[in-house]
């Protein structure tokens, strides 16, 4: 019988994202009535917001209907409307949770939701049963789906009606014991701009990964026509936007600026569709040159963009583009080194050869390794930490370009004397093609991150390897 006067509450599963949800039901001598599904009570309390594209019911007309194990690529909310079930779930995604069970009776008090790849089955205790689930995706006969025997063995399940009694399908009855079950994998990662400095980084960071994709400029086409065919979409958890326009100078001329629109808001604009369409997460890289560098403080994320140049305007706007996009990480990041071309290289080579630079001393940030940024993205996916922008790069105390060249010296041997502290001015004053204007002041504030259980590694440690 439905139990009136329940709060709503969630209870944990041993299935990781497998919640029990316990519904208040409002009744009287006329009936009763409940909200079935309420996003935001629901998701204040910890729901996923998965997004439901979908609702089916299935009617059950005798005592004893069996149904399952069914595992799709998409997530479920299932309730009863009428009746009584014994439900029963089993994980069948790859990992440590492979395999595991749990079962609970449901009824129109009490609601369950199913996260992709875990079997749901379930068995009807009275006549008359509806039951009814939400899907997140539409059904496709491409996508992957995994199926678990009734009765098989390991799993054990104990069904209140024999299965000898039961009415079940041929197909059912029919399914694979879990020793040949495939099992389930992750959602897939696409990294586009792969070949990139950043794009390498994440190449080594998900080194074996079979789900993680990685797409160069000629693997997918964002101005296609086509592009929303190019995948089955809703088969991935996320893109990582890994390609920029970052020629800062080159942004200042007629040329650069067309590219670095075309690159740093037009294709960004078109991931964000993508994504906002398939509920895919979009990881985009943003930089500290969407500031003017006159804050007296390490820059928070909610501090307002306030652009000097074209590369930072596009990037300023590919930020303002992807705050749109429901499901997204915006990581703010400053003086990127990698494995090309990078001022710690140039410095170490100057000292090599016996050059003695002239290096700016009025601009203050601290550097980042891809390797870091690369980690920090994983983090934040891997997490599943909220959704929003977040400020990495190495911590430890800000240092100027001069006193990083001057440290580069020194690691490689070399006196750090040698290197001479200039203005930015003074050190662009013969510079016969256009110059970007540079932020003074590039330092961010990474308690947020932090928050997150991610501790960003110290730049000076980071450099010492790099030149070791």
């Amino acid at each position: 019988m439905t139990e009136y006067g329940k709060r709503l509450s969630p209870v944990e599963t041993p299935i990781p994202g497998l919640t029990l949800w316990e519904l208040p039901v409002h009744g009287d001598s006329r009936g009763w009535f409940k909200e079935n599904w309420q996003r935001e009570k629901m998701t204040a309390l910890g729901l996923p917001d998965f997004g439901p594209v979908q609702n089916n019911i299935s009617f059950n007309d005798a005592v004893g209907t069996t149904r399952g194990i069914h595992a799709e690529p998409w997530d479920k909310w299932v309730s009863v409307a009428t009746g009584r079930i014994f439900g029963a779930w089993v994980d069948l995604r790859e990992g440590p949770t492979f395999g595991t069970v749990f079962t609970a009776e449901l009824d129109p008090s009490r609601a369950i939701f199913v996260p992709r790849g875990v079997g749901n089955s379930y068995q009807t205790l009275e006549p008359n049963t509806a039951y009814a689930y939400l899907v997140n995706d539409h059904w496709s006969p491409d996508a992957e789906y995994s199926f678990l025997n009734l009765a098989d063995e390991t799993a054990a399940i104990d069904w209140p009606i024999s299965l000898a009694e039961a009415e079940l399908s041929a197909k059912d009855a029919a399914h694979p014991r879990l020793a040949e079950v495939t099992p389930i994998p992750p959602k897939k990662i696409l990294v586009v701009g792969a070949n990139g400095q950043l794009g390498r980084a994440l190449r080594a960071e998900y080194e074996g990964a079979a789900h993680v994709e990685f797409a160069a400029r000629d693997d997918l086409d964002l101005t296609s026509p086509t592009l929303e065919d190019a995948r089955r979409w809703r088969d991935y958890g996320a893109i990582v936007n890994a390609a920029a326009y970052t020629k800062v100078d080159l942004a200042e001329t007629a040329e650069g600026r067309r590219d670095a629109w075309a690159a740093n808001v037009t294709a960004v604009s078109t991931l964000a569709r993508l994504a906002t369409a398939n509920g895919l997460a979009l990881v985009h890289v943003s930089s500290d040159y969407v500031f003017d560098g006159t804050a007296d403080r390490p820059y928070r994320e909610d501090d307002p963009l306030c652009p000097l140049g074209v590369y930072g305007q596009t990037k300023a706007a590919g930020d303002a583009i992807v705050t749109t996009v429901p499901r997204h990480y915006i990581v703010r990041t400053s003086w990127v080194i990698g494995d090309g071309n990078n001022f710690v290289r140039t410095m170490a080579s100057l000292a090599e050869r016996g050059i003695d630079p002239g290096v700016v001393s009025d601009q203050t940030g601290r550097l980042t390794f891809t390797s870091e940024l690369a980690r920090g993205i994983r983090h934040l996916l891997e997490t599943s930490a909220p959704f929003g922008t977040y400020n990495l790069t190495g911590s430890g105390e800000p240092r100027t370009w001069a006193e990083i060249a001057a440290r580069v010296f020194e690691l490689a041997g070399h006196d750090p004397a040698r290197v001479r502290p200039v203005t930015t001015d003074e050190y662009f004053a013969s510079a016969t093609t256009p110059v970007a204007p540079r932020p003074r002041w590039s330092t961010l504030d990474l308690a947020k991150i932090e928050q997150t259980g991610f501790a960003p590694r110290d730049a000076d440690d980071s450099l010492r390897d790099y030149l070791s």
